[in-house]
């Protein structure tokens, strides 16, 4: 049997397995579902998937997405720096401790690195760690921080489980617009409930918040049942327990702009960009709105 085969038969009753024949035809679902882990075959890989695999797992988005690779019995463990993997398992060992090694790798990602469980997106800490070092190299970057509106009322009226399925949505689109637009030096970050946020190169974050913004209005009616999208609103509580009629959700982006040494401290910019999304959702339906106001340098 392949090796393929070998690990298929040894996981499906543990786990859902979606096997591809190589990573770069695998890429598309990495970006579009987040899988808990990846088990790469190293025995028979080129070197340009070894390529790939570096380049994902270099990305701060899959950066903490755990690798197990699969490595020949002679596998010489000083070439083990070639490869960004956090384990590897050579191939006399794969029926004896394959399911074993899965589980200690899923376990120790879960210990190490702080993502958000439902989008499987980089959490708080990774974000702020995020912001922080970009500003300390001097980068030049935009920050964007982007919020729900009338999620609330969707989750009083059809449940926490198709509230869910929302943010899992808005997860994957910003996340596919983002790196769509910009694969490599980007991030996206999931900072908790409807909040999410990415980072881009400054010439690139407008239109890609337009882009957001276009899908996202195209989607979100798909998860309205079919007699509230024939009224275009739903009959839902507010915030002081009363029945009230509310549009469909909508989503607010405020963009703030960095330019080296206008901001010292990620909690800077990230209250400009709050601020201007606060700003957005001012407006009626999903917007955008960006920081153009000058700062004078600090020393």
């Amino acid at each position: 049997m392949v090796l393929s085969g070998i690990v298929d038969r040894m996981l499906k009753d543990h786990f859902n397995i979606i096997n591809f024949s190589d990573i770069e035809s695998s890429l598309d679902y990495i970006y579009n579902s987040m899988p808990d882990m990846l088990v790469f075959d190293g025995i028979s890989a080129s070197p340009n998937a070894v390529r790939m695999l570096n380049e994902l797992k270099n990305d701060p988005i899959f950066g903490q997405l755990p690798v197990l690779m699969l490595v020949p019995d002679d596998f010489f463990v000083a070439d083990w720096e070639l490869f960004f993997a956090e384990d590897y398992l050579r191939t006399r060992d794969v029926e004896k401790d394959l399911l074993d090694r899965i589980r200690l790798c899923l376990h120790r990602a879960e210990r190490v690195v702080e993502v958000n469980p439902l989008t499987r997106l980089p959490g708080n800490i990774a974000i702020s760690k995020q912001v922080q070092a970009r500003l300390d190299k001097g980068d030049a970057f935009a920050l964007a921080y982007a919020d729900l509106d009338y999620f609330k009322p969707y989750n009083d009226k059809y449940g926490f489980s198709r509230g869910d399925e929302v943010l899992k949505m808005v997860g994957r689109l910003v996340m596919n617009m983002v790196k769509g637009r910009q694969p490599s030096g980007s991030f996206v970050g999931h900072i908790g409930g409807d909040d999410f946020t990415f980072m881009m190169d400054s010439n690139l974050v407008e239109q890609v918040a337009i882009d957001i913004l276009d899908n996202f209005d195209r989607i979100i009616t798909t998860f309205y049942d079919p007699e509230d999208r024939a009224k275009n609103n739903i009959v839902s509580i507010d915030r002081e327990g009363q029945v009230k009629t509310f549009p469909f959700i909508s989503l607010s982006i405020g963009i703030a702009h960095n330019s080296g040494a206008k901001f010292t401290h990620y909690g800077e910019i990230i209250e400009v960009a709050s601020e201007m999304k606060k700003y957005a959702k001012h407006a009626d339906g999903s917007c955008f709105r960006v920081d153009r106001r000058h700062y004078a340098k600090t020393n």
